[in-house]
C-alpha cells in the first residue's frame, strides 16, 4: 500500500483498494443486545436487564445467538455486494462501563453497579459473540468505553476523572481486565472523556495497562467523533492534524470519525511517521484476516451458517426465556400470580401498549413484538374484560 492508502484504511469507513485485492470495509457495528440497525434481528433483554439473571451460560447462549444472526447477516449483505454500515462483522459491543451514577443516560447498556458481575456477563458476551474456532474469529467483540466513563451524559466531552488509583483498580478497570486477558476480546473503544488530564484515546493507559500490562494483542477504536473532542472541547491538540497524531501514537489504531483524514498531513509535518502507521495498519488487518475476510467461504466454518436462522423459532424461544430469567419481583403482596379466571382487568401506564419500550437502544426490529398489554391479552380467557389506559 502506499502510505496515503494507509492512512486512509485508519478510517472506519475503510476504502477499497482494488489492485490488492482488499474491499471496502465498514468498521460500525453494533450488537448490544442482538443484531442492531441491520432489519429484523431477535432483540433480547437489553443488558441491564438480562444481569438481572446472574446467569453466565444463560448470557453465553444469547451471544451465541446473536453471532449466528450477524454472520449469516454479514454473509448475505456480501452476496448482495453490500459494504456499508452496520453490515460487517466488528461490533461495538458489549458495553462495561461500570453504573454507579443515574445521571449517566446510557446505565441502561451496562450490566450494572457491579465489576465482578460486570466481568462475568461481559466475558460470555465476548466468547459467544467472537466463537471457539482455533483459527477464525466468528465475530470480533469490542470492549467499552475504556476507561473510566460513565458521568453525567452532557458532560462526556470535557469531563477529566481525576481519581485516585485505587478507584479505576477495583471499581473501573477490573472488568476490562478480565474481558482482555480471560476472554481474549479482540477490540476496545477508548472513551471521550478526560483521564488525568489526557483524552481516553490519547492516554497513557492505551498502552502502560492495556498493551503492556494485560498483554492486549488486538485493535483500539476511537469512541465517534472522540478524537475532534481533542482541539474542540478539552484544547488538548490545536487541530485535527495533531489530534489524529496524538491518538495513533498513543495506540488507537482506528478512528470512528473522520480526522485521521489529516494523518498525511501529521506525517508531513512530522508528527508522526510511517511505522506508526504501519503499526496500526498490521493490527486492523490482522482482524480482518481473523475474520475470514480474506478466505473462501468453504474454509471458515462460521461462513456456513444459514441467513434463516435471523428470527428463528429457536432464537425467539432464547429470548422469551432471557426475558424470564431477568424478570425481578420487588414485591408482591399475595396479588401475583393473578388467577386465569379473572373476570375484568385493567392494564394501565405508558409502556403498557409501547412498541418502544420492548426494544431498548442500538436494537434490531423484532418481527413479532408482543407488548405487556397483548402478552396478558394471550393469557387470559376469551371473554375477559381487559380495560387499557395509557
Amino acid at each position: 500500500m502506499t502510505l496515503q492508502e494507509k492512512c486512509d484504511q485508519l478510517l472506519y469507513t475503510a476504502p477499497a483498494i482494488p489492485r490488492l485485492g482488499i474491499p471496502a470495509y465498514t468498521w460500525w457495528n453494533e450488537a448490544l443486545h442482538g443484531v442492531a440497525r441491520a432489519g429484523y434481528a431477535t432483540v433480547f433483554p437489553q443488558s441491564i436487564t438480562i444481569a438481572n439473571s446472574w446467569d453466565e451460560e444463560l448470557m453465553l447462549n444469547v451471544a451465541n445467538a446473536i453471532s449466528d444472526e450477524a454472520r449469516a447477516k454479514y454473509h448475505e449483505f456480501q452476496r448482495r455486494g453490500k459494504t456499508g454500515i452496520y453490515q460487517g462483522l466488528t461490533f461495538w459491543s458489549p458495553n462495561i462501563n461500570i453504573f454507579r451514577d443515574p445521571r449517566w443516560g446510557r446505565g441502561h447498556e451496562t450490566y450494572g453497579e457491579d465489576p465482578y458481575l460486570t466481568g462475568r456477563m461481559g466475558y460470555e458476551f465476548v466468547k459467544g459473540m467472537q466463537g471457539d474456532d482455533p483459527r477464525y474469529l466468528k465475530t470480533v467483540a469490542t470492549a467499552k468505553h475504556y476507561a473510566v466513563h460513565s458521568g453525567p451524559e452532557p458532560l462526556r466531552h470535557t469531563f477529566n476523572a481525576k481519581v485516585s488509583e485505587r478507584d479505576p483498580r477495583e471499581t473501573y478497570l477490573p472488568a476490562f481486565r478480565t474481558l482482555v486477558k480471560d476472554a481474549g476480546v479482540y477490540s476496545v473503544m477508548g472513551a471521550y472523556n478526560m483521564f488525568r488530564d489526557y483524552p481516553c484515546c490519547a492516554n497513557p493507559i492505551l498502552y502502560g495497562i492495556l498493551r503492556n500490562e494485560w498483554g492486549f494483542k488486538g485493535y483500539i477504536v476511537s469512541d465517534c467523533w472522540a478524537i475532534s473532542d481533542f482541539y474542540t472541547f478539552t484544547k488538548f491538540a490545536k487541530d485535527a492534524a495533531e489530534a489524529a497524531a496524538d491518538a495513533v501514537k498513543a495506540g488507537t489504531d482506528l478512528e470512528c470519525g473522520v480526522d485521521y483524514k489529516n494523518l498525511k498531513t501529521a506525517i508531513d509535518r512530522k508528527l508522526l511517521t510511517e511505522e506508526d502507521i504501519n503499526v496500526a495498519v498490521k493490527r486492523v488487518f490482522t482482524a480482518r484476516f481473523k475474520l475470514g475476510m480474506f478466505d473462501p467461504d468453504n474454509i471458515v466454518p462460521y461462513a456456513q451458517i444459514p441467513f434463516f436462522v435471523n428470527c428463528s423459532d429457536f432464537n425467539n424461544s432464547l429470548a422469551r426465556k432471557a426475558a424470564c430469567e431477568s424478570v425481578v419481583l420487588l414485591k408482591n403482596s399475595n396479588i401475583l400470580p393473578l388467577s386465569r379466571d379473572i373476570k375484568t382487568i385493567a392494564v394501565i401506564g405508558p409502556d403498557a401498549d409501547n412498541f418502544e419500550s420492548l426494544i431498548g437502544n442500538y436494537n434490531g426490529i423484532p418481527k413479532d413484538p408482543v407488548t405487556v398489554l397483548r402478552g396478558i391479552t394471550n393469557k387470559l380467557a376469551p371473554g375477559t374484560r381487559i380495560i387499557y389506559a395509557e
